[in-house]
């Protein structure tokens, strides 16, 4: 009982810090469904597509409300994450990827995260140039890439079980020549496409907990709505900053954790092979005994 507690506190905090920064909180629901409540993580990956989706549903609402969602870009850059989130999924799910190999990549792409949110708050930067440290374009305006890049950003979504808001957002901005608070509003709509997609390509592979599903996303959805108040009186840079070196925490945790498992595998395996071959004799001497009494018989 206490961990559910501890669990859904710390869902709460997921939809807080989608209130107060915007993003990056959803990264979160993965390790602690994994650590914290004792998920299997391949099912953690598909149950965090769920939450994901809905609590990114939720914050599509007020960005539509104020007219800063672009459906035309959207649907032509949410059909590339879909198919790229499916494909994503359906490879997670193949017996060559191990569950360690995804949390391994999951950790990578929280320490991305973590980069760029510490970066861009460690200098003041003007409405007019949130991009700046992100990578330029290859080309400008050019809608081949913003597909590429959304069917890279699908696979990843369907392997680690994460939005990508990170960077659908540049995308928009640099690629599809969207306003930025246009962008914001859509890439949580994609984040919604990719999700759908993604749980589809493990749906009847992986056991689900739906009332740990819907429970978390209730308590995520409070929160959110209590970081939304709290944003009025807090920083924005002071919270990416120590969010980001929070991420990078988390990153080192599951990168430690993973590190330490395919070691135990491989010790258990060694210990495995190592009793089967000291009873191999064994059986050999028992074999040849009953081979010599059927024969004098």
């Amino acid at each position: 009982m206490t961990l559910w507690i501890i669990g859904h506190l710390l869902a709460a905090c997921i939809g807080v810090s989608l209130g107060l920064i915007g993003g990056g909180g959803s990264v979160l629901a993965l390790p602690i469904l994994v650590y914290v409540m004792g998920i299997p993580p391949k099912s953690a990956f598909a149950m965090t597509l769920v939450i994901v989706g809905t609590v990114s549903l939720l914050g599509v609402i007020p960005h539509w409300r104020a007219k800063n969602v672009d459906f035309k870009t959207a649907l032509i850059f949410g059909s590339a994450t879909m198919l790229g989130a499916f494909v994503g999924a359906k490879i997670a799910t193949l017996p060559v990827v191990t569950a360690a190999f995804q949390m391994m990549l999951f950790a990578v792409m929280m320490l991305v995260a973590a980069v760029f949110m510490i970066r861009r708050s460690s200098k003041a930067v003007t409405a007019d140039d949130k991009l700046a440290f992100y990578p330029p374009p290859v080309c400008k305006y050019c809608w081949l890439w913003l597909i590429s890049e959304g069917l890279g950003v699908g696979v990843l979504t369907g392997l680690v079980g994460v939005g990508g808001g990170f960077a659908i957002v540049p995308a928009l901005v640099l690629l599809g020549n969207v306003p930025m608070k246009q962008a914001i509003g859509t890439s949580l709509l994609i984040i919604v496409f990719n999700s759908v997609a993604g749980f589809l390509g493990y749906l009847g592979h992986v056991s689900l907990n739906w009332n740990l599903i819907l429970s978390f996303i209730v308590a995520a959805s409070l929160g959110t709505i209590f970081g939304a108040y709290l944003a009025e009186f807090v920083p924005a840079n002071r919270l990416q900053k120590t969010f980001g070196y929070f991420l990078l925490a988390v990153a080192a945790l599951v990168l430690m954790q993973n590190r330490q498992q395919p070691r135990s595998a491989l010790l258990e395996q060694t210990l495995r092979e190592r009793s089967s071959a000291s009873l191999s004799p064994q059986i050999e001497n028992h074999s040849n005994a009953r081979l010599f009494t059927v024969k004098f018989l």
